[in-house]
């Protein structure tokens, strides 16, 4: 008799364990249980080509966070509409913006909504070669600007030169897309503006020394989000436990990144062999202490940020009325 509530004993331990085992093999990093989760299918687009303000994607899909957040996600590179049409339109779920698009295309009707911030600070500027002389705003009187062609550009540049008291009708603005900035810089353009975490981690690599004059030092109301991630009021409305598990898997993302930023480096190179690998790897050490920064946690946006930018697109004519923070972004589904 005994031998046999033994044996039973036995049994009894090794199932529990067994299902103890199946338990844990099942749940997420936030205890979802992934067996019982509906795979939701997702698509992300990006702003440009991959580069380190997208690592965190690319570490989530290659870590097998969104797997186990059960989301099945296709990443797509930009198209002419950009991104945030495409996501506004409903072609998207989740895409790459900034605070300045997102506001613009509110105040036109363009449903579109900021969920997180990639980098805390605003890391781009207006860039020149030293022997340019191009130190501040009042330097900028008489010289030829190599821009995108958006209104948006114009709008800043004139206002931090008027500032400076320099006289914006001198300054000759050129459209050159994406076109290389050190090439344009040996021709005809004087300065461009950049975004430091890459083309200026790109001029140290170069040993091409630069003037670089960030629009956060110019005036503190430019410290806006860019680039930021955004999604649509109609998957916000529809899709909330979408945004939730996506974003859970995109903070892992980054999170990551910040705590690892060479295997985060890595997995980049390995999804854009074509891009300089050693960029890629000082932009990443660069950014890795910058993508959470003094926030509390990563992608965390401020309210204020909104209102002051929001403020100054409404005084500058670039929209023709305000729009609500409340509707522009939200910090809800952070986790």
């Amino acid at each position: 008799m005994i031998q046999k509530m033994s044996i039973l004993l036995s049994v009894l331990v090794g199932l529990l364990v067994l299902v103890g085992c199946n338990e844990s093999e099942g749940e997420g990093a936030n205890g979802n249980n992934n067996n019982e989760l509906e795979v939701l299918e997702a698509t992300f687009i990006l702003d440009w080509v991959p580069n380190t303000n997208h690592t965190g994607l690319y570490v989530a899909q290659e870590k097998g966070f969104f797997e186990e957040e059960g989301i099945d996600l296709t990443i797509i590179e930009p198209a002419m509409e950009g991104a945030t049409q495409i996501v506004a339109s409903g072609q998207a779920h989740f895409g790459i913006g900034a605070q300045d698009e997102v506001t613009v295309a509110r105040s036109t009707g363009i449903p579109v909504v900021s969920i997180a911030a990639v980098i805390q600070e605003l890391t781009s500027g207006f860039a020149s070669p030293v022997e340019k002389g191009i130190t501040s705003a009042a330097d900028f009187e008489g010289k030829t600007y190599g821009g995108w062609g958006s209104p948006m550009e114009d709008a800043i540049i004139e206002a931090v030169m008027e500032a400076s008291s320099a006289d914006f009708s001198t300054l000759e603005n050129v459209t050159v897309g994406t076109a290389d900035f050190f090439v344009n810089t040996q021709r005809d353009i004087d300065f461009q503006w950049i975004y430091y975490g890459w083309t200026g981690i790109e001029a140290e690599i170069r040993n091409e020394e630069i003037n670089m004059i960030y629009l956060r030092d110019i005036d503190p109301v430019f410290d806006y989000y860019a680039p930021a991630i955004i999604t649509s009021d109609a998957v916000i409305e529809e899709q909330p436990e979408l945004v939730e598990r996506f974003l859970r898997a995109m903070s892992r993302g980054y999170e990551f990144a910040i705590d690892n930023p060479e295997e985060a480096a890595e997995i980049l190179i390995g999804v854009t062999p074509e891009t300089d690998a050693d960029l890629i790897r000082a932009s990443q050490d660069w950014l890795s202490e910058r993508y959470q920064g003094d926030a509390s946690q990563w992608g965390l946006q401020s309210e204020s940020k909104w209102d002051n930018f929001t403020e100054w697109l409404l005084e500058n004519g670039l929209i023709e009325e305000t729009v609500n923070t409340s509707d522009s972004m939200t910090n809800q589904f952070l986790p």
